[in-house]
């Protein structure tokens, strides 16, 4: 039987190996969202179930779906810790872009830190066309991947200790806040994610209780479906179809396997 790292190499497509360095890490964070799309599905159809390593590995690996934040991103903790990586959740706050201020929600983010060699890395396959596809370091040095520019600064407010900021290819062309977070107030029990998850499935202000999404990166780009446009972002050019319901069971069928 295959453990769960087994079982997680085998949902992205790669070879299966006893043990993962820290210089495969990239190329795995990468091909991860590639392959998991970023999705609230199960939420807009009423079938969310409790955050539980479980219900997760069945939702991600065994039913071949996707998730949010907390998801995906619990998903590969468990990864990095199985293989006996020092790693640990954190929730932030995202920056809301059309209102310039931080989220009336609370910390309904959630990210990795990963700690190597004293070094303190974020790892992030959950911000959706955001994720940096690359670690970050928490120590303001620029890391550069195929889908823009990203840092961590530090910034002590009432939100934490640290700033998430990107510049996002051929959207941004300045920098702009992700989230802030606390890195010395890790998540301490996974339970603590149902309340992520009930803010996402209750909040009035809440995105992800409105429409579905789907997101997932390509090689060369990022393709987007909601309910009535699929949007796809190749080699800097942008084309977006309008779509109707039959169209779009087609394409979660055909572009995100699932």
């Amino acid at each position: 039987m295959l453990n769960f790292s087994q079982l997680f190499c085998e949902r992205l497509g790669i070879p299966l190996v006893n043990s993962i360095s820290y210089d495969d890490l990239n190329a795995i964070l990468e091909k991860t969202a590639k392959t998991i799309p970023f999705e609230n599905l199960n939420i807009i159809n009423k079938l969310t179930k409790e955050i539980t390593k479980d219900n997760l590995i069945n939702k991600i690996i065994h039913q071949n779906e996707g998730g949010l934040c907390y998801e995906l991103n619990s998903l590969f903790y468990f990864f990095l810790t199985e293989n006996g990586f020092d790693a640990k959740l954190i929730r932030g706050l995202r920056y809301d872009y059309s209102s310039k201020s931080w989220s009336n929600l609370g910390k309904t983010h959630v990210a990795i830190l990963l700690t190597y060699n004293d070094n303190v890395q974020l790892v992030d396959v959950g911000f959706g066309g955001n994720s940096p596809l690359t670690m970050v370091p928490l120590n303001g040095e620029k890391v550069t991947s195929q889908n823009g520019e990203f840092k961590v600064i530090n910034f002590e407010s009432e939100h934490g200790d640290f700033i998430f900021c990107m510049k996002l290819k051929d959207k941004d062309t300045e920098w702009t806040y992700g989230y802030a977070f606390d890195s010395k107030n890790p998540i301490m029990d996974l339970s603590e994610l149902n309340e992520v998850q009930k803010i996402n499935i209750e909040h009035p202000e809440a995105k992800f209780n409105k429409k579905p999404i789907i997101t997932k990166f390509l090689d060369n780009g990022i393709i987007t479906l909601t309910d009535t446009s699929f949007t796809e972002r190749v080699n800097g050019q942008v084309e977006k179809t309008e779509i109707d319901r039959v169209e779009f069971r087609n394409i979660v069928r055909k572009h995100f396997g699932f």
